[in-house]
């Protein structure tokens, strides 16, 4: 018979996992990002506006997973690096927009070999990242979908 306290074994929880690989995964990009002057959560906040061009804060957040009180101060960052500039939406003074500058733009020639160089750190088969990607795609879903109680 187990022990009702094996749940709380580090080994026996599927979050440990996930965060020290995370964790793991954004030590290995601080190289790369270093060169092109960008912490991760910079650089994730740059891919959606290379992507996008302009987005509201809240839409922003809402891709990144992040709330305002975390965005803030990366936008404030990036926006004195020169990559983005925030305004008031023209349609509705309430919403913040976000978006790309030139600079910002010129930006992702130098961040283009990002993937392949932390591609290159990682050993999984294509198979197997695929995988992955699919498994922590269906929770982030299950995540959006059901809020916290």
């Amino acid at each position: 018979m187990a022990d009702k306290y094996d749940v709380l074994k580090l080994d026996n929880q599927l979050c440990f996992p996930l965060y020290a690989v995370s964790k793991e995964i954004v030590r290995k990009y601080t190289p790369f990002l270093s060169e092109i002057d960008l912490t991760y959560t910079q650089y994730i906040v740059m891919m959606v506006m290379w992507e996008h061009k302009e987005v509201s804060v809240k839409e922003l957040g809402q891709k990144l997973f992040l709330d305002s009180g975390t965005l803030t101060p990366l936008l404030k960052t990036l926006e004195k690096k020169g990559f983005v500039k925030r305004e008031r939406s023209k349609d509705d003074e309430r919403f913040l927009v976000v978006s790309i500058t030139d600079e910002g733009m010129e930006l992702r020639e130098k961040a283009v070999d990002v993937p392949t160089k932390i591609g290159g750190c990682i050993t999984l088969s294509a198979e197997d990242a695929m995988q992955l990607y699919t498994i922590v795609r269906k929770m982030l879903g299950q995540f959006e979908e059901r809020p916290l109680k």
